[in-house]
């Protein structure tokens, strides 16, 4: 018992100094050159990475592991492995809520944005768990596929309504994550993943029990529907903040559960903190890649999620059909 405690406090020890350099290079990556040292010795530079880059890591850290727990729980709920953000129609109701917000508000606020796309990604997610629980189909693709024509018809309505208004400008902004133009003042919704994470966290064993159905639920004295309510009001505060801070990262809440699950099983309270880990450090890693790959310029990281993500999916789902 001692010898697997030590491994587990060595493994955290090394999986602590990873992030640690990570989150290091995040720093003090980027167009202007920036050395720990200059910060004791120029003010401009240290205004800079006050404002700009210290924001911008924590905005990868929270959403990295915020998008990946929300897209666990989804999976938890639908009792599907390809179940996300992604593949469920949340990131294109988040969207479509900013663009009603901006229709109906066009002067509206950061906070009137989220609240909207909290409403709709609410709203949509109800939607897509109340049907795949009456569909007789259980395929484990056809459900992930259902859910991508889902958020298609979605996105649809936002190109039309956009087009209308003649902002289709603007939607563009949302539909590839990027995180270059987050700075101090216009990235704090992301704080709100936070009690978003430790709900989850309290609620992890009745997630676990509600995954298994309604009728086992019951029968063990929970209240499941409620339990599903809060499952997915926190899984939308976490899309919501995130697209009006980003944009949609897609794919982010899909793979990264799946992998940790198949290394570490599924036990969801002994799980999240590897998976808010894993998340925030694939996305810091995505966004490292995106700043050098065509350095000086830079390349949005919701193409570079999007490419990794999406062949990790295929490949998930050649392993599921094998």
């Amino acid at each position: 018992m001692e010898k697997r405690n030590v491994r587990k406090i060595l493994l955290w020890t090394l999986a602590s100094v990873v992030l640690l350099v990570l989150v290091w290079l995040s720093l003090f990556t980027g167009v202007k050159d920036i050395s720990f040292r200059e910060l004791f010795t120029d003010s401009e530079k240290l205004l800079f990475f006050v404002i700009s880059r210290i924001p911008r890591t924590l905005a990868l850290v929270l959403i990295g592991a915020g998008l990946s727990i929300a897209g666990f729980i989804l999976q938890q709920l639908s009792q599907n492995r390809f179940v996300s953000p992604t593949t469920s129609g949340s990131l294109e109701a988040a969207k479509m809520g900013i663009l009603f917000a901006l229709i109906l508000f066009p002067q509206s606020s950061l906070t009137v944005k989220m609240l909207s796309a909290l409403v709709f990604t609410f709203f949509t997610s109800f939607l897509f768990i109340y049907f795949i629980n009456k569909v007789k189909i259980r395929s484990t693709v056809f459900i992930p596929l259902v859910g991508l024509m889902f958020g298609s018809i979605l996105s649809a309505i936002s190109t039309f309504f956009a087009y209308k208004q003649g902002i289709v400008q603007n939607t563009q902004e949302w539909l590839l994550g990027d995180f270059s133009a987050v700075m101090q003042g216009q990235y704090e919704a992301i704080y709100i993943i936070l009690p978003a994470v430790v709900l989850i966290y309290f609620y992890a064993e009745k997630f676990t029990i509600a995954g298994m159905g309604e009728t086992f639920a019951k029968n063990l004295g929970l209240s499941y529907h409620m339990v599903v309510y809060i499952g997915l009001f926190t899984v939308s505060i976490v899309v919501s903040s995130a697209v009006v801070t980003v944009g949609a990262i897609p794919f982010l809440g899909l793979v990264i559960p799946n992998i940790v699950s198949m290394l570490f099983g599924d036990h969801l309270r002994r799980i999240l903190p590897v998976i808010a880990y894993v998340g925030a450090a694939f996305l810091i890693c995505c966004d490292l890649i995106s700043r050098l790959l065509v350095y000086p310029y830079e390349v949005p990281i919701g193409m570079t999620v999007g490419i990794i993500g999406g062949l990790l999916f295929l490949l998930l789902i050649l392993k599921k059909q094998a």
